[in-house]
């Protein structure tokens, strides 16, 4: 089969958010832009997100709501297209949004209005599609190489076609959710073009455990407690839910981006109220300990818990008037710093969201472009910038997009 042969001023594989902002935002500019994506499906990750519904942004995105080794990078980006430019896309099209809590904005209806609306936005300035389509081969070209290509910088092969290229974007996400396409690619090209990836991990992503660290805790799964839950300086109030496996809940995801291997985790499961105080007021009662304790946890929750603690604390289940001082005051410490310490993640396949990527000491904080590799873009989750649980990650595609399609 003999391929055709086309041309074009943009190339961007991944037909995501941030492709295709930076897709609409090309054509905004009279260039020629084609997405590629391998995926059958547009868009999977804005389709499933939120519930279905897209948590699409945040109102009081900052930049402390990001991780990156080089924490000012996103500033640029997050400054040139912010959340009342992407409110103000949707809004164009009649999209009907609320506020969850926090600044977090969802689609009323449903998040497949976000796709369409990039679509159609797509259509209006000229965007081809090439999907699915796998690229199979990238080259680039410089001097006297790109003159014979007719002054094309890349050369793109795909299972369709040749395609020659002034400006190439990668917008291939990263590894989380592998079952709805996600692929390592985009630093597969980061590699080819020697440009470094920071070290990669499953984000926003529960906790798992060791069995025996565990014990009775699997036996709720589905129990859910609002709680702080805190590790390495960082601290999110949200609830936790417990799971066969371990730990989830949105505090949880939050905490799991600072979480690193053998470092303990410490959950305050009572955060609205003093435990020394209620020990204080029932000081002289009869009521057994877990008893008491289920009048302000779960009652199945605060029997296992107690029986976990009673064992550390070699101590053994009582009316609360038959404990010491010392004793009473230990367990609420245990119950205002519970230190539990995770095995691992439930991996890529339940994250939602991949922390490290695409080096950005090696772009442009402005462009998104290579510093090295003139015409080669990085946006969206493939770079290392991974916001945090709340709409922030897809604002950074929505504005990293914007960035490199200012200029592509």
């Amino acid at each position: 089969m003999v391929l055709k042969k086309i041309s074009r001023n943009i190339v961007i594989i991944g037909a995501g958010a941030a492709g295709m902002m930076c897709a609409i935002e090309g054509g905004k500019r009279g260039r020629s832009v084609i997405l590629l994506d391998h995926a059958h499906k547009l868009a999977e990750k804005i389709r499933i997100s939120g519930g279905g519904r897209c948590n699409f942004t945040n109102r009081y995105v900052k930049p402390e709501n990001y991780f990156s080794e080089n924490p000012h990078f996103c500033r640029s980006a997050l400054a040139r297209f912010t959340p009342q430019d992407f409110i103000a896309l949707i809004e164009k099209h009649g999209i009907r949004y609320h506020e969850k809590k926090s600044g977090q904005l969802f689609c009323v209806d449903s998040s497949q209005q976000i796709i369409d609306m990039l679509q159609r936005e797509c259509a209006s300035t000229g965007v081809d599609w090439q999907m699915p389509s796998q690229v199979q081969k990238i080259e680039g070209f410089v001097g006297n190489n790109a003159v014979a290509h007719g002054n094309k910088r890349f050369l793109i092969t795909t299972e369709r076609s040749i395609i020659a290229a002034d400006s190439l974007v990668i917008a291939t996400g990263g590894l989380s959710i592998p079952q709805i396409g996600a692929s390592a690619f985009g630093y597969q090209v980061a590699n080819q073009f020697g440009i470094r990836v920071t070290s990669l991990r499953p984000g926003l992503v529960g906790l798992t455990f060791a069995a025996g660290d565990f014990v009775g805790f699997k036996d709720i799964s589905g129990i859910s407690i609002d709680a702080i839950v805190s590790c390495d300086g960082a601290s999110f109030r949200e609830n936790i839910l417990f799971t066969h496996r371990g730990l989830s809940g949105p505090a949880i995801l939050q905490i799991s981006s600072y979480w690193q291997p053998g470092k303990p985790l410490h959950i305050n499961l009572l955060p609205q109220f003093d435990v020394n105080q209620i020990f204080l007021e029932h000081r002289q009662n009869a009521i057994m300990l877990p008893n008491l304790l289920a009048r302000y946890l779960p009652k199945r929750f605060a029997q296992i818990w107690c029986s976990a603690i009673f064992a550390e604390l070699s101590s053994a289940a009582k009316p609360i008037k038959q404990y010491r001082d010392n004793e009473l005051h230990q367990i609420a410490n245990r119950i205002h710093g519970w230190q539990i310490i995770p095995s691992g993640t439930t991996g890529y396949k339940k994250a939602e969201v991949t922390l490290g990527g695409v080096d950005t000491h090696e772009l442009s904080s402005k462009t998104m472009e290579s510093r090295h590799v003139s015409g080669l873009y990085f946006i969206g989750e493939v770079v290392d910038v991974t916001g945090q649980l709340g709409g922030y990650n897809f604002q950074w595609a929505w504005s990293s997009g914007y960035a490199a399609g200012q200029v592509v």
